[in-house]
């Protein structure tokens, strides 16, 4: 395990008390405001460094019993219990102040983008990327975060071709950013009369959602194109040239959005462009970083096969962590804490590893 830090635990409690003390003094709204956030943010580190250094000094005070021969054998026994628990409660301290010092990805309290694509399957793959959808909708929803339907292209026996949504709430891309990658999925499709399996997969992308201060763009890198509506909706799609596309030039990239008012359209595709610019600049980044990275679970590598999700014996298998879980049903229910959990404890684990090899 990589030692700790000590002058950089220093240099967070003494900011941290410098915070507190500013904030009694009674700021201005705006700075208060701004401390407050900071306050927040170092609040679980310096609490973990405060126990750790509370329990070094239990140990100095343990160990300084056991050598003072004018304490009595009573005592002495007591301190010698107590001294491997301390040192465990020291070890568990040491992990957890270690991963709350790891370098914080930007993005990883802003909501997201999430993107289902059918893949290979035809109808059963359109019908798997529903699933999908609901299993994160239901997700989000335990969350308490909110989810709302970008643009939304369904297959012909139900389900989606393509479905693009934003998460909302604090945490979201944290939380969902190593979904990325392609879902596959083994099962007797319904309308499958000889009641064989069939493998079909659906793509999912998982983008931190963009501001407008983290990525400017010009207009003259964008052409706007008005077309009519096409889907479910009456005379009304019909009729009206409500549907919008933004190409952004240098790049290639084309985003559509089709629903009932040209207006929102405008803004919900320029939302996803954002993101979508955003999380490639985030991808270039990361590359350039690749030759120093062990672990590519957090690469989002959209190629990747990910997950295999098997009706029939009512499993989950996660291929980067070689994690499986019998309880296929309830995932699908939303219930993905469990390897939620587990993608990011490897993905911790790999940073930590670095971080020793460093040192």
């Amino acid at each position: 395990m990589a030692k700790l830090p000590v002058e950089k635990m220093r240099e967070l409690e003494r900011r941290f008390g410098e915070i507190e003390a500013r904030m009694s003094a009674g700021p201005s709204a705006d700075v208060y405001v701004k401390l407050a956030s900071e306050y927040s943010e170092l609040q679980p580190v310096v609490t973990k460094i405060r126990a750790y250094e509370k329990a070094e000094a239990e140990i100095s005070d343990l160990e300084a019993l056991l050598e003072d021969r004018s304490v009595d054998r009573e005592m002495r026994d007591l301190a010698e219990q107590e001294l491997p628990d301390v040192k465990e409660r020291i070890e568990a301290l040491e992990q957890e102040i270690q991963i709350l010092l790891l370098p914080k990805d930007a993005a990883d309290e802003k909501s997201a983008i999430l993107e289902i694509r059918a893949g290979t399957g035809g109808s059963e793959a359109a019908l798997f990327a529903g699933d999908l959808f609901r299993m994160y909708e239901r997700f989000a929803a335990a969350n308490g975060w909110k989810v709302e339907i970008l643009s939304a292209s369904e297959g012909e026996a139900g389900g989606y071709k393509e479905i693009i949504a934003t998460i909302t709430g604090k945490g979201v891309f944290a939380k969902l950013k190593f979904e990325s990658g392609v879902h596959r999925v083994q099962r007797v499709p319904e309308t499958e009369a000889g009641g064989r399996i069939h493998t079909s997969a659906a793509t999912v992308a998982v983008l931190p959602e963009a501001e407008e201060i983290d990525i400017e763009i010009r207009p003259e890198d964008i052409r706007i194109d008005t077309m009519r509506s096409s889907g479910a909706g009456g005379q009304h799609v019909n009729t009206t040239d409500s549907a919008v596309r933004i190409t952004h030039l240098p790049t290639g990239i084309v985003v559509t959005s089709s629903e009932k008012s040209q207006h929102q359209n405008r803004a919900k595709a320029m939302q996803v462009l954002r993101s979508r610019l955003y999380d490639a600049e985030r991808q270039r980044a990361d590359n350039e970083r690749s030759a120093d990275r062990k672990s590519q679970v957090g690469s989002g590598d959209r190629s990747e096969r990910i997950r295999t999700y098997n009706y029939p014996q009512g499993r989950i298998t996660d291929h980067r962590i070689n994690l499986t879980l019998y309880k296929l049903d309830r995932m699908m229910e939303g219930e993905i804490n469990e390897v939620v959990d587990a993608l990011l404890a490897d993905y911790q684990a790999s940073q930590l590893a670095l971080l020793g090899e460093h040192q």
